[in-house]
């Protein structure tokens, strides 16, 4: 199918879902044909350093061929089986996510998105606890489904009617952007302590759970301070309420470590997985203890999508997670990470508008000023680099709150060729679009 053939047929059938609209129509980008590894192809035959990691569900690389054997052998026995009952990829996921994760995180239920295991996790804090009140932060992102669209503040927007009740905005701990910076390291308690007193004082009780990203991803690729998730813990403990951890971007060895949380050094009382838990099929986990689990399921925690437990996608998953532990891919992220924060630094020594650099092994930001001092966000330049890079062959992504922050989540399987390549590209943007 010509492009334009498939344009066309893409406006008469395809409902707009306004993802980067407002930067690039899906109608002025690509359409993708093929891929492989880190790169993708459109049907013109462009090809493309994909630093998206197709929607970061690619990052063990486009067509794995672990992945894709496992997808052969189990397709030919068993795609999909009721969730009334247990099925053997399920049960050998679920034990394999244990086997991976430091104890007691040892009961997973499984759904289709991160929507879904947000969605799960925050159903079973309100049955463990017996409460309702969920804090999550201003620039948090956890999926758009209703349920979820109430605790993604980064993607709040207006017309959609009541959001999930008892949710509460808590400021984010942003430290680039931080007012109290004069209190050194002690800064970050103060949005603790403004969040905590909204939460408090607006649940009309003690809360249920507070949800957060340990890196904040489409709110900016802000790194939650270890002090302040320490902070946040404790807290939340004392008041007899629960920690959740999104990692559908931090977990699986992306950020140098299995899980996020290993990386901060603070444990959270439910954890959250998607993204590439299936290699490129939809699936996701919501992880918690045996004792958060008892106490949900005696007070009638349920839940069962169609698919939330298929053969296939359950098989994936444990291959995903096998190709990770096998070849030690959280060290290549580490690697990976390094060489790109220290290949963005050099850039920023020889251009004013990069203002910080930020991120951990796959998931790396950098945020665009006009004024280093001022920190006036750079957005139309962030706009013109993004359109800039997809027109000369580099796909990644705009985020932030003042959509200034570009975002780059390369697969594992991204050569330090294709990432110098990727870095040249972006210097290029940067020379020919900055005003």
């Amino acid at each position: 199918m010509k492009r334009q053939e498939a344009i066309d047929k893409a406006k008469k059938f395809l409902l707009r879902t306004s993802l980067l609209s407002d930067i690039v129509p899906a109608e002025e980008g690509p359409i993708i044909d093929h891929a492989s590894g880190s790169l993708v192809w459109d049907t013109e035959g462009n090809e493309y350093i994909d630093f998206n990691s197709g929607q970061m569900c690619s990052t063990l690389g486009h067509n794995n061929p672990r992945i894709q054997k496992v997808i052969r052998e189990q397709s030919a026995i068993l795609t999909h089986a009721s969730t009334v009952y247990y099925n053997l990829p399920q049960i050998e996921l679920a034990e394999r996510i244990a086997s991976i994760n430091e104890a007691p995180f040892t009961k997973s239920v499984f759904g289709e998105s991160g929507s879904d295991s947000n969605e799960l996790a925050v159903l079973i804090a309100r049955r463990a606890t017996g409460r309702l009140a969920i804090g999550a932060l201003t620039q948090s992102f956890h999926g758009l489904s209703d349920a979820t669209r109430a605790i993604s503040f980064a993607a709040s927007s207006q017309g959609y009617g009541p959001t999930l009740p008892d949710v509460y905005a808590m400021p984010t701990p942003y430290c680039y952007r931080c007012p109290n910076k004069a209190e050194g390291k002690a800064c970050c308690m103060a949005p603790l302590e403004a969040g905590l007193e909204i939460l408090d004082k607006q649940s009309g009780g003690a809360p249920a759970a507070v949800i957060v990203e340990p890196i904040v991803s489409a709110g900016g690729v802000i790194e939650l301070p270890s002090e302040y998730l320490e902070g946040l813990r404790r807290e939340l403990h004392r008041r007899g309420a629960l920690l959740i951890y999104d990692e559908a971007q931090t977990g699986l060895g992306k950020l140098g470590t299995m899980f996020g949380y290993q990386s901060f050094g603070v444990k959270p009382d439910i954890l959250t997985l998607s993204k590439h838990l299936g290699g490129g099929l939809a699936i996701s986990a919501t992880v918690t203890t045996d004792e958060v689990a008892d106490r949900a399921t005696a007070k009638g925690f349920s839940c069962g999508h169609s698919h939330a437990s298929d053969p296939l996608a359950c098989k994936a998953g444990t291959a995903s997670i096998d190709e990770i532990t096998e070849n030690r891919l959280e060290l290549r992220a580490a690697q990976i990470g390094q060489r790109w924060s220290d290949s963005m630094r050099q850039l920023q020594q020889k251009y004013e508008v990069i203002g910080d650099i930020r991120g951990r092994g796959l998931l790396q930001g950098i945020e665009l000023v006009r004024d280093r001092r001022t920190k006036d966000p750079a957005t139309e330049l962030a706009a013109r680099i993004y359109r800039y890079g997809l027109k000369n062959g580099l796909m990644f992504s705009v985020r932030g709150r003042y959509n200034n922050v570009l975002r780059f989540v390369p697969p594992f399987t991204t050569t330090d060729q294709q990432l110098d390549r990727a870095t040249e590209i972006l210097e290029q943007a940067i020379r020919t679009e900055q005003v």
